[in-house]
């Protein structure tokens, strides 16, 4: 049914439930892709920067945050790839999924940055409006 699944992944408690959503239906069909796409907020890299500027591991601490991710998904047997993308979230995950023609994209409905959720609508809200695919938003 789904070939092409985009897993939007930030590391969160919300975002690891959408993996185990989207490793459930990927294990339905063999031949089902799962695109995890992480990505990094301009604004937020900076700050990574400008507070760990001595720390050579910080770009570490975004790969960790997919490392719960790759172990599920290659535990289960999916064929999966780790996708790194530049700039807001809600807009670089929609046109990466509808410049990719995504069969569906499963997101956590509360990421990492709460606060921002809040006062400008939240990331899976701005991903479920703009998709052109179906969208499961995992609570």
């Amino acid at each position: 049914m789904y070939k092409k699944i985009l897993l939007a992944a930030d590391g969160s408690e919300h975002s690891k439930r959408a993996a185990e959503h989207a490793i459930k239906i990927a294990k339905c069909d063999s031949e089902t892709q799962i695109m995890v796409v992480y990505v990094v907020d301009g604004d937020r890299s900076k700050s990574d920067v400008l507070m760990n500027w001595n720390s050579a591991d910080f770009g570490d601490k975004r790969k960790d945050r997919m490392k719960e991710v790759e172990k599920k998904a290659q535990e289960a047997g999916v064929n999966y790839e780790i996708v790194v993308l530049h700039g807001e979230p809600g807009p670089s995950i929609v046109q990466y999924a509808n410049k990719n023609k995504f069969d569906l994209v499963v997101i956590g409905s509360r990421g990492l940055n709460g606060l921002q959720e809040l006062v400008l609508g939240g990331v899976s809200h701005k991903v479920a409006k703009r998709a052109e695919c179906p969208v499961l938003i995992v609570k």
